[in-house]
Order: C-alpha cells, then sequence, then structure tokens
C-alpha cells in the first residue's frame, strides 16, 4: 500500500516539472491506452491537472491523482526545452 510520504515525494518530483510540455499515457482500461500532449498546468495536494494541446483553441484539461502515476495507469514524459518533438509519435 502507498504510504502518504511516498505520494508527497510524486508530488514533489511534480512541482519541479510545473509549466513544462509533457507527453501523457494514460491506461483506460480493456486495452485502451491515450496518448496527449500538454502542459503540466497545477499541482494539488492530491491531484495534478494537464492542459491538453490538441492543435485547437479549446482548452480541455485533464486531472489525474499521484496514486495512477504510482500504479502506472499514468505515465509522463517531460520534455527538455531543448529536445525536438517526435513527429512519428501518434497522438490521439
Amino acid at each position: 500500500m502507498a504510504t502518504v510520504q511516498t505520494l508527497d515525494k510524486i508530488r514533489e518530483s511534480l512541482e519541479k516539472h510545473l509549466g513544462k510540455r509533457i507527453l501523457l499515457k494514460a491506461n483506460k482500461g480493456r486495452k485502451q491506452i491515450v496518448t496527449k500532449r500538454g502542459v503540466l498546468e497545477k499541482v494539488y495536494p492530491s491531484v495534478f491537472v494537464v492542459r491538453i494541446e490538441d492543435g485547437r483553441n479549446d482548452d480541455s484539461r485533464i486531472s489525474y491523482s499521484y496514486s495512477d502515476l504510482l500504479t502506472s495507469n499514468v505515465k509522463l514524459r517531460v520534455f527538455k526545452n531543448s529536445e525536438p518533438e517526435d513527429k512519428n509519435l501518434k497522438v490521439s
């Protein structure tokens, strides 16, 4: 079982990446994996919020709990400023 300290460490590590571009892969169950690009927007005590970049002017946001990261239901990859994006990556 995850301890409060473990979840706090995850939150603290995400706080270091606020405002950075990320690649998010979420397991929605039944072999459905959603991949999105976005910006880590906010970090709260129980959840974090990602603003999705979908090419439109819509401002869509998704929130996940830190336990989603701990259980690998959600995976994040932080882009470095100088890192080029992989154009062959399919984003849905």
